[in-house]
């Protein structure tokens, strides 16, 4: 004997319209954001109330014009990227061996370490410039015995006064930095290393720094780009960089505020080419760390202007 089964109507699923019923069509509409267009017109106007305010100043805009690429000023644009290189390397390569040294397990070298970052953090940088300006009014001569042996002053040129002050600076500075580093990597890299019969000295070579510059790369970036603005003051030194070439120009051909702007315009493109290189060595250095690298600053470019020309109709 066959059971017959009665088949009722098909069960509609839970949320979903009966059959036949026709879904009303959803008209997203975007958000309205008043007060940003509000902070957008008022920036907007005292950008243009603090241009027109120059453009009324005594300021003989021709002459920054003309002197922007002057071979004075070239020269001591040069100078300052020369010196700021040069100081950042002393620095960096100081910062790396005295962080290991105050995370020596040996008290000697330890206090060393720490005094050293302690006495040029906490005195001025321009205060140690001139003390090395002036140090033959100490040591007339720099004796080294049978090795060397010449005048304090012909050793303590400009340039050597300018590198010493900064790089010493610099180096206490990027300790902290490093040792910030090495401590952010695991301790269990490290015992791994060693576990595999790795030397102290290989371990921190070719397993903790490498990890490391992930936190140590923001950061120095950040400083030297403090260090071509810090740069300025060895002018107070003799040694004709980009502020005292164009000061020199200023004083001599009566346009001191038109030279100053010129200084000015250099900083600001100094600062700007380097800033992109140290946005691109981040986002190297983050592979490892971040599954989606940050978009470049091109590709931030073209999603605003692709957001910008989508209407709300495409959008929604």
């Amino acid at each position: 004997m066959t059971d017959k089964i009665s088949k009722g109507p098909a069960a509609t699923p839970a949320g979903s319209a009966p059959s036949g019923t026709p879904y009303e069509a959803i008209k997203a509409v975007p958000v309205r954001h008043y007060g940003r267009w509000v902070s957008g017109v008022v920036v907007v106007a005292l950008l243009g109330w603090l241009v027109y305010a120059f453009s009324q100043g005594n300021i003989i805009w021709a002459t920054v014009g003309d002197k922007l690429f002057d071979p004075s000023v070239l020269s001591g644009l040069w100078k300052t990227v020369l010196i700021s290189v040069s100081a950042m390397a002393l620095g960096l390569v100081l910062g790396i061996v005295f962080a290991v040294m105050r995370l020596s397990k040996n008290p000697v070298t330890g206090a060393v370490s720490w005094l050293y970052i302690w006495f040029f953090r906490g005195t001025p940088v321009y205060v140690q410039l001139l003390v090395w300006f002036n140090l033959a009014l100490i040591f007339e001569y720099i004796n080294l015995g049978p090795i060397y042996k010449d005048e304090t002053s012909q050793v303590l040129t400009p340039f050597m006064v300018a590198l010493l002050g900064l790089g010493l600076n610099e180096g206490a500075y990027m300790a902290e930095i490093v040792r910030a580093g090495i401590q952010s990597v695991d301790e269990g890299q490290t015992e791994a290393a060693h576990a595999l019969g790795m030397s102290q000295t290989k371990t921190m070579r070719r397993i903790v720094l490498p990890q490391a510059m992930r936190v140590i790369v923001p950061p120095t970036g950040n400083e030297f780009i403090n260090m071509l603005k810090t740069s300025s003051l060895v002018s107070a030194v003799q040694y004709t960089e980009l502020l005292r070439a164009s000061s020199n120009i200023g004083s001599t051909a009566g346009a001191v505020m038109e030279m100053l702007f010129v200084a000015s315009i250099w900083y600001l493109a100094l600062t700007s080419v380097f800033s992109v290189g140290q946005y691109y060595l981040e986002r190297r250095f983050a592979r490892g760390s971040t599954r989606n690298l940050p978009p470049t600053p091109w590709q931030r470019v073209k999603t605003n202007l692709t957001t910008f020309k989508r209407s709300p109709e495409a959008s929604a």
